[in-house]
């Protein structure tokens, strides 16, 4: 899904770039090699922030995650090398058929010079006038981050876990399977949590019933139990399984209460018998993951923005744009957490998301949202910020850097975002109860980064720094090797 996603975006920045620079004149192959050595180097840079977004997934140290994070960045590697050599060789062969018949008609009835001066005619009359981020920053600051702020409110109460048969769709077997048990038996019988205790030594036969009742009664009495059942011996008999049934649903806080009183209990079955407790199961599974994400979440999120932002450092040889860059991002993240939480822990919405029992938000989720998001971000930053850095190394001032960028690369950021909202839109409505918050995750992410974010807040935040966007200082401007990823050493004049 994510090679599909970043590959789509890839070939339209080339290809959009390609139509461009043909409908002003420019010979085909030299249309190629010009697209390939400006966008092109742009994907690639692109793909190596999406790369280590994914691979820092492997600082959290569960297995599961670390590999889709792995599996996930090879993908995008594939991705970009397709985009860099096959979408050139493509463009090739399809020649200058993809233009249409009306624009080859165009381009044959005059002389590349005429072109040149009626493309750069237009592209002069449009760049007068200035988009709504350019014209009104301080507006489009103010009312964005407040948006994005009011969107974020329900993140304050985030709780992670993982679905329960309740949360499936209710015609399906597991969700009725669930309901049957809960009305027969409690809904505890859903979710039984193992309790192990290991004694020093062998429990004689007379003594066993005896601790087993003992054990039994210490686990009952704690709250939220509702039957505690001694389930089995070892053969050497120094282990105990007691199977403890809850009397609330596996994914509620009482739940997360009880496996934390249980594992509470060690200390007092300790000092009295010498034994440890342990409690395992699907259930503390689930939460001991769950603290696992959340306890790694802000060491992920700081290693990945801290990269990023050494690598924009790099591609646009700026102090402030990937501090931008980096906030826009935050204020994504928030927002789209807290859209997720508003649908599928508060149940907003409920109806029609399918969300017919509210609960904890998927325990990996935030931090498989964050790598995806982070790097279909960046990707979209690189695509505008490397346009408006074109007309900037070419003599532009800042204003008209910005607007330059913004209406170069904002159609194929626009047709980008809108397949990749509608590829995991299609997912939020899954029937599987763990697929849906993703799909919802990833489309909402996608609509508030492209369209709030990237087209609206940095370009106006730019507008506002003015000339210190692109302030670096001298010292580091020295020792940074130039990447040139907006392609001034390859652009001709003649197309500014």
């Amino acid at each position: 899904m994510l090679g599909l996603a970043v590959g789509i975006d890839y070939a339209l920045f080339i290809l959009n770039r390609h139509r461009r620079q043909l409908k002003s004149g420019v010979e085909l192959r030299e249309s190629i090699g010009l697209a390939t050595g400006t966008s092109g180097n742009a994907v690639l840079f692109a793909g190596i922030t999406v790369i280590i977004a994914l691979a820092a997934l492997n600082l959290t140290g569960i297995g599961f995650v670390g590999l889709m994070g792995t599996m996930g960045s090879l993908a995008i590697a594939v991705s970009v090398l397709i985009a860099i050599t096959a979408t050139p060789a493509a463009l090739s062969l399809v020649g200058n058929r993809i233009l249409s018949k009306k624009e080859r008609t165009t381009l044959a009835a005059g002389s590349s010079s005429e072109q040149n001066k009626a493309a750069k005619k237009k592209s002069d009359a449009a760049e007068q006038k200035r988009v709504f981020a350019n014209r009104h920053p301080w507006i489009t600051v103010l009312a964005t981050v407040a948006v994005l702020v009011i969107a974020a409110i329900p993140f304050s109460s985030m709780r992670l876990g993982l679905p329960d048969g309740s949360a499936e769709e209710v015609t399906s077997s597991p969700y009725r399977a669930y309901m049957i048990t809960t009305e027969a038996f409690g809904p505890g019988f859903n979710s039984q949590i193992p309790a192990v205790v290991t004694m020093p030594s062998a429990v004689t036969e007379d003594d066993l019933t005896k601790l087993q009742a003992d054990l039994a009664t210490k686990i009952f009495n704690l709250d939220n139990v509702a039957a505690v059942v001694p389930a089995a011996i070892s053969d050497d008999k120094k282990t105990l399984l007691f199977q403890v049934v809850s009397t609330v649903e596996p994914s509620s806080v009482e739940t997360e209460k009880l496996v934390r009183d249980l594992r509470a209990l060690d200390t007092e079955i300790k000092s009295e018998y010498g034994a440890e407790l342990g409690v395992t199961g699907l259930t503390a599974t689930n939460i001991d993951i769950s603290k696992k994400i959340a306890d790694v979440l802000p060491l992920y999120l700081g290693t990945v923005l801290l990269l990023s932002m050494v690598l924009l450092v790099l591609v646009f040889r700026s102090i402030l744009i990937p501090l931008i860059a980096a906030g826009g991002f935050l204020l994504t993240v928030f927002a789209t957490m807290g859209a997720v939480i508003a649908v599928y822990q508060w149940g907003w919405l409920g109806e029609v998301f399918g969300v017919n029992n509210p609960g904890p938000i998927l325990s990996f989720l935030p931090i498989f949202l964050i790598g995806i998001l982070f790097g279909l971000a960046m990707d979209y930053q690189l695509f505008l910020v490397s346009g408006m850095r074109e007309a900037h190394t070419h003599g532009k001032d800042t204003n008209a850097s910005i607007n330059y960028g913004l209406r170069l690369s904002r159609a194929v950021v626009i047709a980008a975002a809108l397949i990749m909202v509608t590829v995991f839109g299609g997912f939020a409505f899954s029937h599987l109860a763990m697929i849906r918050p993703v799909g919802f995750g990833l489309a909402i992410g996608v609509l508030i980064d492209a369209f709030l974010v990237r087209l609206l807040l940095v370009p106006a935040a730019m507008t506002i720094f003015g000339k210190a966007t692109w302030w670096i200082p001298k010292w580091l401007d020295r020792i940074l090797p130039d990447v040139d990823v907006e392609g001034a050493a390859l652009e001709r004049e003649q197309l500014h």
